[in-house]
């Protein structure tokens, strides 16, 4: 049990941001200790909010001096409960939101430094202003911070094309547990001087440092996008339709969502301003998006692709956007999918990935399992079946007690992860492991992988200080 964050130290804290930015007042930190999914609520004496690195420095200076435990807090739009307090109240908040500069775009190298709390889509607009592309893209995209997607090391939708926040980084500057700063803010694509060390905070929520900034990968800016909605008889049909895109089209494909039509049932039902975009119904939907530096071409090679995806019995619908306003009209549709089903009550969430080629099998075999372990369940099963990502939800059955089906959550996930393991997969594809995914965690990570982890914790943060409870 952590010692209690006293009075004289809240004060010491508070004198290094100022009063300003320290948050005592109990309604006002409501915003910093609430979950995304409402799963957790946490306390805190305060919530400090540096305005820059030596202030970030000094903070864990004092907390490594007192032994008092940090929480480190980008945009709190994390679902695995990594970036709150635990409810014991003996954890400070520390929101990275004011570090909120962009320090240097340098389009000819291709590299943007951006400071953790610089919110991801003003990130995208600041490359798109200077001709370039931040391919990161998470639906949450507008209150997300940097920081926050490099710490859960985010995938999204771009993942296909791009990579993860892993694979979009270059150089990164760090907070260790004791204050001192790692500035690794280099911009350079070779450079084998010992260790990367960028790889050991990228993804590890907070639990081995303060992330406060990094050099992020550009891309020149496709000088052409195709988006299209593809109506299809089943995830099979899905993959076939991928891997014959990747034959046709190769590195153009930059998005391949699948969604199922009972959630875009919720979303039609349930969420002003949106309706169906094609005539007739259809078992399983593809969000489809190729780019290209070519202006010209490419909606030809999606016609073509679809054409023959009808051929081979694929694919039954699709209507290509005939404009910029349309396709970020196909994209909403996706993006909202999560919050379409909370007006029908409960949801479990499975974030998980299997091998690309066992996606189909993977959800078919889980519905079929969640169907019979709850009658009556309704699972949404959706995501980027271009990198093997299923967000495997499941909602509750009509008429059922939330709070009672929410009790459940644990039980829900054995089954599903029982058959994720089967597949050779993971529990956790993009989200995290956080507080949520914890305790599984040892059950499904080789043992020698978690004595590793651990022991890096031990080196990196000896007073076990640094968002302590998550990860391991």
């Amino acid at each position: 049990m952590n010692k209690p964050v006293t009075p004289d130290l809240v004060t010491r804290f508070t004198k290094i941001v100022g009063p300003r930015y320290a948050i005592t007042d109990a309604h006002d930190q409501d915003a910093y200790l609430v979950e995304g999914r409402g799963l957790y609520k946490g306390k805190t004496p305060v919530v400090l909010r540096p305005g820059s690195v030596d202030e970030v420095s000094a903070i864990m200076k004092l907390a490594f001096e007192s032994g008092t435990p940090v929480v480190p807090q980008g945009g709190n739009t994390g679902l695995v409960g990594g970036g709150v307090p635990f409810e014991s109240g003996d954890e400070i908040v520390l929101s990275l939101t004011r570090l909120d500069k962009i320090r240097d775009l340098d389009p000819l190298s291709n590299a943007m430094t951006c400071e953790a709390g610089v919110i991801l889509a003003n990130a995208q607009a600041a490359a798109a202003d200077a001709d370039r592309l931040f391919p990161l893209s998470l639906g949450a995209q507008g209150s997300c911070t940097i920081g926050g997607n490099l710490s859960t090391n985010a995938g999204g939708t771009g993942a296909l094309a791009y990579g993860v926040a892993r694979d979009l980084v270059l150089g990164i500057e760090v907070v260790l547990a004791d204050g001192r700063v790692m500035r690794g803010l280099n911009k350079l694509k070779k450079d084998n001087t010992g260790y990367d060390l960028r790889h050991l905070f990228i993804g590890a929520e907070g639990t081995l440092g303060v992330i406060t900034a990094a050099v992020l990968k550009l891309f020149p800016k496709p000088k052409a996008v195709e988006t299209a909605i593809i109506g299809l008889p089943s995830p099979q049909a899905a993959l076939a339709l991928f891997n014959l895109a990747r034959e046709r089209a190769g590195g153009a494909i930059t998005g391949f969502e699948l969604m199922p039509r009972i959630g875009l049932d919720f979303l039609f039902d349930h969420m002003n301003g949106f309706r169906d975009p094609m005539a007739t119904r259809h078992p399983w939907y593809v969000l489809a998006e190729f780019s290209s530096q070519k202006s010209e071409g490419l909606r030809d090679t999606m016609e073509s692709i679809l054409a023959e995806g009808v051929e081979q019995g694929l694919v039954v619908d699709a209507v290509i956007a005939s404009n910029l306003e349309q396709a970020k009209y196909f994209w909403s549709m996706r993006e909202m999918l999560p919050e379409a089903q909370k007006p029908v009550g409960g949801s479990i969430k499975h974030d998980i990935s299997v091998p690309v080629a066992t996606v189909p099998d993977f959800i078919e075999e889980a519905i079929a399992a969640v169907v019979a372990f709850l009658p009556g369940s309704r699972p949404v099963a959706f995501g980027h079946l271009g990198d093997g990502n299923v967000h495997f939800n499941v909602s509750q059955p009509e008429g059922a007690d939330k709070d009672e089906f929410i009790a459940g959550w644990h039980a829900m996930n054995e089954v599903v992860h029982a058959i994720t393991a089967k597949y050779g997969g993971s529990i956790s594809a993009e989200h995290g492991i956080g507080r949520l995914k914890r305790d599984l965690l040892p059950s499904v990570k080789d043992p020698v992988a978690m004595d590793l982890m651990r022991t890096l914790k031990r080196t990196l943060d000896p007073k076990n200080i640094l968002n302590p409870g998550k990860v391991v």
